[in-house]
């Protein structure tokens, strides 16, 4: 029986490999540059993972492509004239240097951010996030009460933080849901995806027949959000802590 976690190279991919304490595989392609990362039953031998991965190389291989030609943002100077983005509408930043405390106001087709003197790039990017957590912590409530009411179950706490791998996360056992920061720069319908994706990981731990079922059932059109996700523009990885 294997335990803990390897990598191999499978014709030219290099694929991580998790031993755990589950029924059945499961193989994902993670942005932002597509790697590889098989969950498989402690069980399963190193010859059994490799041949469900060359099974699924013409689908591994899709996917990495789609994450390495993804348009992305560079790393924002935080200067006047950048496109940033507020639930998948682009505007322009407009900086007004003035003093007082530091704050953002979308206005037409810019996002006004008035900010003292000297500050740093690097606090801006700061500030720019934290403005980011409070728009997702204006909107969650209300959407996560509406699908507790929908799926008949409570979300005791979220949280959210920045990701490398993923737009969302769960804790099956707490319930505890986390939410990619980046969230706020897609369409809401995206974070709700997001949201009812983790809260179907209550009823369905992995991502079987079953979980497709649930998914198809309250939210039918979630295979088209998925994808409206996973094709905007990703942030500089550089960004990302």
């Amino acid at each position: 029986m294997n335990t803990g976690s390897s990598s191999i190279m499978i014709r030219g991919i290099r694929v991580e490999i998790v031993y755990k304490h589950i029924k059945n595989l499961h193989i994902g392609v993670y942005p932002p540059d597509g790697r590889v990362k098989v969950s498989a039953p402690a069980q399963f031998e190193d010859d059994q993972v490799r041949f469900a991965v060359i099974q699924r190389l013409t689908w591994i291989r899709k996917e990495r492509h789609k994450l390495q030609t993804a348009p992305r943002q560079s790393l924002r100077d935080m200067t006047t004239g950048e496109s940033h983005y507020l639930w998948g509408r682009r505007y322009r930043l407009q900086i007004i240097e003035r003093p007082g405390a530091a704050h953002f106001e979308p206005d037409g087709h810019y996002l006004r951010y008035y900010l003292p003197a000297e500050t740093s790039a690097a606090k801006r990017r700061e500030h720019l996030d934290q403005w980011y957590r409070q728009q997702l912590r204006a909107v969650l409530p209300d959407l996560v009460s509406t699908w507790e009411q929908h799926l008949q179950v409570e979300v005791p706490k979220w949280s959210i933080r920045r990701m490398k791998t993923k737009w969302g996360s769960c804790n099956p056992e707490t319930r505890h849901i986390w939410f990619n920061v980046e969230l706020a720069k897609k369409p809401v319908e995206c974070l709700e995806y997001v949201l009812v994706h983790e809260m179907t990981h209550y009823f369905e731990r992995h991502h079987n027949l079953r979980f497709t079922h649930l998914m198809d059932t309250h939210l039918p059109d979630w295979r088209s959000r998925r994808d409206q996700l996973n094709t905007a523009p990703l942030c500089d990885e550089s960004w990302v802590a």
